[in-house]
């Protein structure tokens, strides 16, 4: 049941009516069905046929497994049989089956991913374009692109990873790469299936969906229900887990393929509920050792609540055998308020501190006396312990067109794709302080700040993007040219603390415009069937934040190189990489631990540099008549250090030839499996090397390390006749224990061993 969200989520939105504009999205929908619908009314030929779905590489960023192999550049695809074989609802667990993936976990479930891409940094998958079924999803991908939403992995169909120099058409962010979560997709016959599954920690989990096609027209409805009570415990009891309610319906029609031009329009609607008890506070490296999964009862109150509204219409068009347009219209909202400690003023002398002050020397007096307060052994004064409304609201909305045109010239074969988006998208922060005390173990409300009083802003962004790309083959070589343009317009407005409803108009305006050109070109060369030699170069982009007037962009110049080879039943790749920045750049967030006056601003970190090698290598073992053993493995080595001397808000203290933070230069992935004729099971293994949590070179101080692990999950699955499945899952086979995080304020555990099992039907 959708809960009403306190401190106004769900709200008329204070942008105006210029992002609260589900209504012209709609009309811009109908006006794409108006197209199919007169050529129908033409040929008589609407509602005959019950293929109708747009091409699945009109809406994906690899196509297939089978296309993955083709691109002249890195790209995994990850399809439903590999999510199916795991049944994992956690996105970083997904992609740890890809090479060159940087992640940092925080809270053991994966609701808020930290995603990078070859050492593009990770906070808030910030550094990489994300995007869902081709389209932008991350709430103000421009204006304030930290993934606070993350669509819900439990329910996608596939998972695409694109890197190098091919990945420039998936702009803006082009220095690691792209991600595209594909929804499900209609299915081509009537079908609905229900998945339940019950598992330790409390956990309950259902997946259902029906759908179908038939004469033109297609349906899906779906929904993904999950709740957790949590694995961390808090001294005086309580839940600390969430609750994720997700709905998704679509539609489609089209008419006859044999008609004179064959037309398919779908729409689709999405809407994610989500309350999660999650914190930023963690533990000193004492009580790690004590009990690494104890709360202090300073985070009882710290919550996390959100709700997104998607809409989405797309219209896909044949022009003719080799000519095919497909447009789409987006519109998307996010709101949600992160309740959670913010702020100390202990009356202790030293004023208003951040959490991490206590963390950073827990051994002086003054520290010891606090971390009392914060785990409820003493009491405190009044207003000690501040807890700040995160209140935002995100919008975006746009159009998208790509042209696909397969052409010939001479001995020379072109797949040539033009694409053209205009987007604009806002994020609006009217946020404030609730202040308690510390009273027998409990939080104790003493004052309420009012709306707005700690920010009050809006930030913009409008941009116009454009980008052609030809592959072409010739013979043995695939040779993949292309240019991406970005044109910007980034805008902050603030508002005086007093006047949440802003009658006064903004105290301060800062403005930043800017038009970039990314070229890249890829090359492919079959030295003979099965084996590919690659290589690509390509521009670096992210977008500066709109914080100053003169932020400056972040930029680099990326290499990769190296072979492919395929033959009967054996998959190997090795590509090396190699990213130089001529200005890495950080944007402060409250999970980095900033100063709260510095939270959205931009800090250049100048030179960088990130070298790197990918191994991924996967073999189908045949053992016997309807017996057979699958197996992958991927390693990436990568190393990432500055190239400049600096000290700012967001790294620290940096002296050239630092490490980047969160950065493994070790991971590797494995999975052994057996699979019969119906049932399989296998073994997953991840490894992850130590790395730090402050950039630093040099052993790596305890306070700063994140140690390295291995982490083993085991599934399988039984079926019983046409309809039924049964499964078990243990994640963390061996209960490894391990620091997942250490910003901002303290170490936090990743997920302890949680046993899982389910049944699945489907019709």
């Amino acid at each position: 049941m959708l809960e009403k969200f306190p401190s106004g989520i769900g709200r008329k939105s204070r942008l105006g009516p210029g992002f609260d504009c589900p209504k012209a999205v709609l009309l811009a929908a109908l006006a794409l069905v108006a197209a199919p619908q007169a050529v129908a009314e033409e040929d008589n030929g609407f509602f005959l046929v019950a293929d109708n779905s747009i091409p699945f590489e009109r809406i994906s960023v690899i196509g297939s497994r089978q296309r993955q192999y083709e691109i002249p550049g890195a790209a995994t695809f990850i399809g439903a049989d590999q999510l199916e074989a795991h049944h994992y609802d956690d996105i970083h667990r997904i992609l740890r089956m890809v090479p060159g993936v940087n992640i940092q976990e925080e809270d053991g479930f994966g609701l808020r991913p930290n995603i990078g891409l070859r050492g593009s940094g990770v906070d808030r998958s910030s550094k990489i374009t994300l995007m869902e079924d081709g389209v932008l999803i991350a709430p103000a991908p421009y204006a304030a692109p930290a993934a606070y939403y993350f669509p819900t992995a439990g329910r996608l169909e596939a998972v695409e990873v694109r890197k190098g120099s091919s990945a420039i058409k998936f702009g803006p962010r082009t220095i690691g790469g792209a991600i595209n979560l594909v929804s499900s997709q209609i299915p081509e016959e009537p079908m609905a299936r229900l998945r339940l599954r019950r598992g330790q920690h409390g956990l309950i989990e259902a997946h259902g969906l029906i759908g179908g096609e038939s004469g033109g027209f297609g349906a899906l409805l779906e929904t993904f229900q999950a709740s957790s009570d949590g694995f961390k415990e808090l001294p005086a009891g309580g839940k600390t887990g969430f609750r994720i309610e997700d709905y998704l319906a679509k539609f489609s029609f089209s008419n006859d393929p044999a008609a004179d031009l064959y037309q398919t329009f779908e729409i689709k609607l999405g809407l994610t509920d989500q309350r999660s008890r999650e914190t930023y506070l963690g533990l000193t490296e004492a009580d790690f050792a004590v009990n690494p999964f104890q709360r202090y009862a300073a985070s009882a109150n710290d919550v996390f609540n959100s709700r997104h509204y998607q809409i989405q219409a797309s219209h896909y068009i044949e022009l003719s055998p080799r000519l095919d347009l497909t447009t789409t219209i987006y519109w998307n909202r996010f709101e949600r308020d992160w309740f959670k400690l913010d702020d100390l003023d202990l009356g202790d002398g030293r004023g208003r501190i951040r959490p991490s002050v206590i963390f950073d020397d827990p051994s002086d007096p003054l520290n010891q006396a606090a971390l009392a307060i914060l785990k409820g052994q003493a009491d405190s004064i009044d207003d000690a312990l501040q807890l700040r409304h995160n209140n935002r609201e995100y919008y975006s909305w746009g159009v998208q067109t790509l042209l696909n045109a397969s052409l010939k010239t001479g001995a020379l074969d072109h797949e040539l794709q033009i694409g053209l988006r205009y987007h604009e998208d806002a994020e609006d922060r009217l946020e404030h302080r609730e202040n308690f005390r510390m009273e027998n173990g409990r939080l104790v409300l003493t004052s309420v700040e009012a709306p707005g009083s700690l920010s009050n802003r809006v930030a913009r962004a409008r941009a116009f993007a454009a980008f052609v790309q030809d592959e072409i083959v010739w013979g043995r070589w695939r040779l993949v040219p292309g240019v991406r343009l970005e044109k910007i317009r980034l805008e902050r407005r603030d508002f005086s603390p007093s006047d949440p409803d802003r009658l006064l108009g903004p105290s301060a305006v800062r403005r930043n415009h800017l038009t970039v050109v990314i070229p890249g070109f890829g090359v492919g060369y079959q030295a003979r069937p099965g084996l590919t030699f690659l290589a690509g170069l390509h521009k670096g982009f992210s977008p500066p934040s709109p914080s100053e007037a003169e932020a400056r962009q972040e930029k680099s110049v990326n290499l990769e190189a190296g072979l492919r080879y395929i033959e009967n039943g054996l998959r190997f790749e090795a590509i090396g990489f190699y990213t130089r920045y001529s200005n890495l750049v950080g944007i402060c967030s409250n999970a980095v631990g900033c100063a709260a006056g510095e939270i959205g601003d931009q800090f250049n970190g100048g030179r960088a540099g990130v070298k790197g090698l990918e191994l991924s290598a996967s073999y189908l073992i045949g053992l016997k008549p309807g017996l057979s053993m699958p197996i992958s493995f991927n390693y990436t080595y990568t190393q990432a250090k500055f190239g400049s001397s600096f000290s700012d808000g967001f790294w620290g203290d940096v002296i050239e030839g630092d490490r980047l933070p969160y950065i493994s230069p070790h991971q590797a992935h494995g999975a052994l499996g057996l699979e019969g004729i119906n049932w399989d099971m296998n073994v997953n293994f991840s490894y992850t090397s130590a790395t730090r949590s402050q950039a630093g070179q040099g052993p790596i101080p305890d306070l700063e390390k994140i140690g390295a692990r291995v982490i083993f999950d085991l599934g399988g699955g039984y079926d019983f006749g046409q309809y039924f499945r049964l499964f078990l899952t243990v994640d963390n086979l061996f209960n490894q224990v391990y620091v997942a995080a250490r910003r901002p304020y303290g170490a936090r555990p990743g997920k302890p061993r949680t046993l899982t099992g389910g049944l699945e039907i489907t019709f």
